[in-house]
């Protein structure tokens, strides 16, 4: 019998001042926070900075029809219990992301441009709000374009997952950077505009929307990359065991913000095993997909 490991605690990444802060707690109150970067960045899809969102930005995205991910052959280093070993993982798995996406992007004709990334081990402040917070490894911060990663809190949370399911650790960076391709595209503009206008439910819904496809978007990249980062039977297991059991399926149904621990694991595997962006267009999946 596998022994018992502690509970996931975390969604493992969220958008701070848009998703739920630093710590999956909902989005209610801190929309208008990092909203002027991403309305702002709603232009890469043709829309004007300042006017409403059109569904279609979400919907029928360009980048949705720039084909499969193009291979970077990504070649992670190792991870030990060395103490600069996490930091070398992340600079070098975050410069994969860098290339992998740009190319997407140019192929897809829109604007782009990489990520500011914070790594980091000591307490800090960022404009979207203190870190650490409880639980929190990893959150993305649309005001100023930047992944904050905590070294040490990516292992904490991940409920004692061994270093060699490396996977585990890289698909929340790769959930992040999600976050920051969905706010280049302008979808991120079009899930805030939703979430202001709507209910309590309304808001969730689109919530969940926004982490499934970035958790889909982290899938696709790490499915494009298998050549050179393959996974064993078990390793893949591990990371898709750690996503089903960051799900918020306890949750009242006014603060599911991030979905079922089925549909976190599920849309990771779609995109994993799908043909790029295309299939992580959770803006036209039925409401019962993102639950």
């Amino acid at each position: 019998m596998p022994r018992r490991r502690p509970p996931r605690r975390s969604a493992g990444g969220t958008i701070a001042g848009l998703v739920g802060g630093l710590a999956a707690v909902l989005v209610l109150g801190a929309l208008g926070f990092a909203g002027y970067g991403a309305l702002t960045r709603a232009s890469s899809a043709g829309v004007a900075a300042g006017a409403p969102v059109p569904r279609r930005v979400a919907t029928g995205n360009t980048l949705y029809a720039s084909g499969r991910l193009v291979p970077v052959r990504c070649a992670l280093p190792r991870l030990t219990d060395e103490g600069p070993s996490m930091r070398r993982f992340m600079e070098t798995l975050s410069d994969c992301l860098d290339a992998s996406w740009t190319g997407q992007f140019r192929r897809s004709g829109m604007k782009y441009a990489v990520p500011r990334r914070v790594f980091w081990d000591q307490p800090g402040r960022s404009p979207c709000g203190s870190y650490p917070s409880p639980g929190s490894s990893a959150f993305y911060c649309p005001a100023n374009n930047t992944m904050y990663v905590g070294l040490r809190h990516i292992v904490e949370t991940s409920g004692g997952e061994p270093l060699e399911h490396y996977a585990v650790f890289a698909r929340v960076i790769a959930h992040e950077y999600g976050h920051h391709v969905q706010d280049s595209a302008g979808i991120l503009a079009y899930g805030q505009q939703e979430m202001e206008k709507g209910d309590d439910l309304a808001r969730t819904e689109a919530s969940r929307r926004i982490e499934l496809q970035a958790q889909c978007l982290a899938g696709a990249w790490l499915g494009a990359e298998r050549g050179t980062l393959p996974m064993t039977r078990l390793q893949y297991e591990a990371m898709v065991n750690d996503v089903r059991h960051r799900g918020d399926d306890g949750q009242p149904a006014d603060r599911r913000d991030h979905g079922s621990g089925r549909h976190y694991a599920g849309w990771l595997v779609r995109g994993y095993r799908g043909d790029g962006p295309a299939v992580c267009n959770t803006w036209t999946a039925p409401a019962d997909e993102v639950s």
